[in-house]
């Protein structure tokens, strides 16, 4: 059924939006809706939307490390989404966890859908959960997280999986990325930064710091033949991990860089991935890869699903079992299931938080 004539706005706060609503957007544009895509400069948020091809408006920017930071950009962002919001007149707002976009839609009285996984990000949760219609959230993560942030049940859609399913389950692995990056599948490291800037990271380190200065050393020195990738998520964390890791700043075996692109597939061929952060180590675990997350703090809901279910997931806080649990990886080698499709057959069981967006959307607008 069409959705010709009707208005859609999408806002996009962080990368993972991007990444995860690429396929949403998608059934939109070929249902004939029209849409009104806005993104925020955060990490590698525009990087992402500009190789998907869809065209965007870039409002905005992340508010920084700092409770002050945070809340003035959030006043200058939401000033400056309104005149565009108005100028299109929508007639749904879609989102992941805008907190400007849901205040403006209710503002506005324009239906809303988000999806969230992350509850313990508290500050985004209590600007988000009371002005969103409905939210969308895994059943991994308990429900009593949102309802003691003032979560209505009845607005809440729950389903089997986690966000990374949206589109793991459809990815088909491209082998060009080796050429590109002149590596081998299984010879190479990714390895990703932790958070700092994120609400429930302030005071856990400091903006620019990484713990990866502490552990990578050791791994690079037992398997100098790899290559290690040391993916960062600000300038400042760049600057910082290049200085700590001087003596490595020159070798070709290392490239420390803020955005990589087609990074799905990169975690698909390697050897292992690192992160301090959910999002990629839960997308690499889904593919089969050995994943292992180091953020200081209780393992999510997330994590845990992933290894009860049988997926290569390790959250490991010490830095020297981190160093211990790598290099027996690497040692070990890829597994025979290992650069196959096997990983879909497990992701069959699990539900795609993106058919609920667009079918809750359709209905919504074509009983309207």
């Amino acid at each position: 059924m069409s959705l010709t004539g009707k208005k859609i706005w999408i806002d996009a706060e962080e990368p993972k939006t991007g990444i995860m609503l690429k396929p949403l957007i998608k059934w939109f544009k070929e249902a004939g809706a029209e849409l009104l895509i806005t993104a925020r400069d955060f990490d590698s948020t525009f990087k992402i939307l500009d190789d998907t091809g869809f065209n965007y408006i870039k409002v905005g920017k992340h508010g920084g490390s700092t409770l002050e930071g945070k809340l003035k950009t959030f006043i200058e962002r939401l000033n400056d989404l309104l005149p565009h919001v108005i100028n299109f007149n929508p007639d749904f707002f879609v989102t992941f966890a805008s907190i400007e976009g849901s205040r403006i839609s209710m503002g506005l009285q324009i239906p809303s859908i988000g999806c969230y996984d992350e509850p313990r990000s508290i500050f985004v949760c209590k600007q988000l959960i009371p002005f969103i219609d409905k939210l969308i959230t895994p059943e991994c993560v308990p429900i009593e997280d949102y309802i003691k942030l003032h979560a209505d049940r009845d607005k809440i859609i729950r389903y089997n999986g986690i966000d990374e399913v949206a589109w793991i389950s459809d990815y088909t692995p491209n082998p060009k990325i080796l050429e590109d990056f002149g590596i081998e599948k299984g010879k190479y490291v990714l390895i990703r930064t932790e958070p700092t800037s994120a609400s429930y990271f302030i005071h856990k380190l400091k903006p620019d710091e990484t713990l990866i200065a502490d552990f990578f050393p050791a791994i690079f020195k037992k398997h100098p033949d790899f290559k290690y990738f040391l993916l960062v998520r600000t300038e400042g964390q760049e600057k910082w991990l290049k200085e700590k890791l001087k003596q490595f700043i020159n070798n070709d075996q290392v490239v420390i860089t803020r955005y990589m692109p087609n990074i799905v597939d990169l975690c698909f061929y390697a050897a292992l991935v690192i992160s301090g952060g959910g999002t990629i180590v839960r997308e690499s675990a889904l593919l089969g890869v050995p994943s292992i997350e180091f953020f200081p703090g209780k393992s999510a809901p997330q994590e845990i699903f992933l290894s009860e279910n049988g997926f290569p997931m390790y959250h490991i806080r010490d830095t020297k079992k981190i160093v211990d649990e790598s290099i027996k990886i690497l040692e070990e080698g890829p597994s025979s299931k290992r650069f196959t499709m096997d990983f879909k057959k497990k992701l069959s069981k699990f539900e795609d938080p993106n058919k609920i967006y667009f079918n809750y959307v359709k209905e919504k607008l074509l009983n309207s």
